[in-house]
């Protein structure tokens, strides 16, 4: 017998759920969610007003902060938090917002540039938030100047960020503790810091407590790079420094990500990572970035592995764009970076960089995606970059300088921002591209906040909107072909040089709708602490958001999460489905029912007709 088609209820249904597809598009969104205000420099996010919804915080002119703040109505970014500097006489470098005062409200840490200092001079100022507002009267500037952005961390395990850098009177790396803003010696190191460095504030060695990456550059033409693990609540040095690829002659900035998420079948072992961080390098193997690629490397890898070499497109070469260290130019330069996200929530993290055709001057943003290795270079870590050349509204964006992921509508996928030449000398042109990638695939959202408060934080301040580096979360789940899977995510370990790092991780786990079995989360430890502060949640619920409260500090087991579940677009789909069925079958019903009722009418029509024999 020939095959039969689906029986015509299940058509529908069939039909809706095809639908839900991956769709290979990016849509252009820029209007509604800006309107005419798409313009400037995106430097930070962060949940200022403490609604759950991150804001974006922008610079322009060089000389003024502005804070769009999330709304639910068009546009949906709005410039409500204005912060000028024109009067300082100083033009605006970074911005790092956090609480560095531990009131549990968002502060703003801002390095600027004055003409009357040194080149090499950046003052840093603290601008107090006090009820969602920044007030150019309410701030503090630090007495010494740093030689290059610092990094934001949490060196004594308080949860209250730290400054750490180099400043104007030592040579070593120093200290800014949060809270009473004193300052101290941070490492007992003779190395002499790489600028623009890349420093990190990562767990490198799966104990849930960030450890310290460091840039280091022993002479002008060499980069090193060296791990400082937290060991007893104190950091120590691991081995030696470990050298920059051979044969590049301009190096990138670090990035981390567990990039080769660990497959274990139930019945044998798969050597496809660890669940641990890998440090992933763009460099450029000649001065002007003919020949570009990225490799990787991890605590313990002596080598580093090539993830993407690859850079040709038919026939044209592209690289990445070379960092201009010219401070007498008015023009920013970004240095080489990589920005990481899971746009496919498949669990292996891609990437978004900024290339330039080699024979031209066209430069653009483009998505890295994280695919299966297929050549003998990267077998031994299964995973590998590939360019994604063709994708719609991307590449219609020319010029380019920035793009970074962001989750624009708070629904657990990541959305692309780009920032490009064009509007003005001194201000880019800001686009902001939603990923229509979106198919039956789930992820989980983790924030972890500082834990100063919970439930009684002081002047009924919810603590929702405070940015804090360090904390490192781990998931372990099955996916759908039945293997044992984890992931592993550190929370805003970088903070310079327009990182642009989330205040949350957004975890995929592929098609697998299974519960994830263990979800971990660590937070830094004070000095001279042994223990691990480590907490551990069971059955989270895919598709959800999970903000952990780590309060009080000290006792693990009182840790809080709240949950919050975005249900899939295939909910959605898969309910209108059941309901077209439904009104299918209804509507079958209906029909049979009036047949059925029009057949009775004309039999008692027939029967009023009939001569009847009896009544003679």
């Amino acid at each position: 017998m020939g095959a039969r088609g689906p029986s015509p209820p299940l058509a529908p249904l069939l039909a809706l759920l095809a639908l839900a597809g991956p769709a290979r598009a990016l849509q252009n969104v820029t209007a509604q969610l800006f309107g005419p205000e798409a313009r400037g420099t995106l430097a930070a996010f962060g949940d200022f007003n403490s609604d759950k919804q991150t804001d974006l915080f922008v610079l322009r002119g060089g000389n003024e902060l502005v804070i769009f703040l999330a709304d639910q109505k068009e546009p949906y970014f709005k410039p409500r938090v204005k912060l000028p500097m024109k009067s300082l006489g100083v033009t605006i470098t970074s911005v790092v917002p956090g609480d560095y005062d531990g009131d549990s409200q968002m502060d703003v840490l801002l390095t600027t540039q004055d003409p009357s200092h040194g080149k090499d001079e950046l003052l840093v100022f603290i601008f107090w938030g006090h009820n969602q507002t920044l007030d150019l009267n309410h701030k503090t500037m630090l007495n010494k100047t740093f030689h290059d952005e610092p990094l934001v961390m949490d060196f004594n395990g308080d949860l209250i960020p730290d400054v750490f850098g180099v400043t104007s009177d030592s040579s070593k790396p120093q200290i800014l503790l949060g809270g009473n803003l004193s300052w101290h010696p941070a490492l007992e190191t003779q190395s002499k810091m790489f600028i623009p460095h890349s420093h990190a504030f990562i767990d490198l060695n799966n104990d849930f407590t960030a450890d310290l990456f460091l840039t280091t550059s022993p002479n002008s033409k060499t980069i090193q790079f060296e791990t400082w693990v937290n060991k007893d609540g104190n950091f120590s040095k691991v081995g030696k420094s470990k050298e920059m690829p051979s044969g590049a002659k301009v190096v990138g900035q670090s990035v981390f990500a567990d990039f080769d998420t660990k497959l274990t079948s139930f019945f044998f072992f798969l050597t496809d990572g660890d669940g641990q961080s890998e440090h992933l390098l763009p460099v450029c193997e000649d001065e002007t970035c003919q020949k570009s690629a990225i490799y990787l490397t991890k605590l313990g890898l002596d080598q580093w592995i090539p993830v993407l070499q690859d850079f040709r497109n038919k026939d044209t070469v592209w690289g990445f764009v070379p960092y201009q260290n010219d401070k007498s130019s008015a023009e920013i330069s970004f240095p080489i970076t990589l920005h990481i996200g899971d746009y496919n929530m498949d669990g292996y993290p891609d990437a978004l960089a900024i290339l330039k055709n080699t024979s031209g001057s066209n430069q653009q943003a483009f998505l890295l995606e994280n695919v299966p290795c297929n050549n003998v270079s990267c077998r031994s870590v299964r995973r590998m970059f590939r360019v994604f050349w063709e994708l719609s509204d991307l590449n219609q964006i020319k010029d380019a300088v920035v793009a970074t992921f962001f989750d624009i509508y708070e629904d657990g996928i990541l959305d692309i921002i780009v920032l490009s030449k064009g509007y003005s000398n001194k201000d880019f042109a800001i686009h902001t591209l939603k990923n229509n990638f979106e198919a039956d695939a789930y992820f989980v959202k983790v924030i972890v906040l500082s834990g100063l408060c919970s439930n009684d934080c002081p002047r009924k301040i919810t603590p929702f909107g405070v940015n804090q580096p360090g904390p490192y979360i781990m998931y372990t789940t099955v996916d759908a072909n039945g293997y044992l899977k984890n992931g592993s995510a550190g929370q805003l370990s970088q903070s310079a040089h327009y990182a642009l790092q989330l205040p949350y991780n957004v975890l995929g786990l592929g098609r697998s709708a299974n519960f994830l079995d263990h979800l971990y989360v660590g937070i830094p430890r004070p000095l001279g602490e042994k223990s691990i502060r480590k907490q551990e949640w069971t059955a989270i619920i895919p598709n959800s958001q999970l903000i952990v409260i780590p309060y009080p500090h000290n006792v693990p087991r009182s840790w809080s999460a709240k949950l919050y579940l975005t249900p899939s677009n295939i909910v959605l789909l898969t309910a209108i489905a059941l309901i077209g069925v439904c009104v299918f079958i209804l509507a079958i019903i209906g029909i049979l029912h009036w047949q059925e009722k029009k057949a009775d009418d004309r039999e008692k029509r027939q029967e009023a007709h009939r001569f009847h024999f009896d009544a003679m």
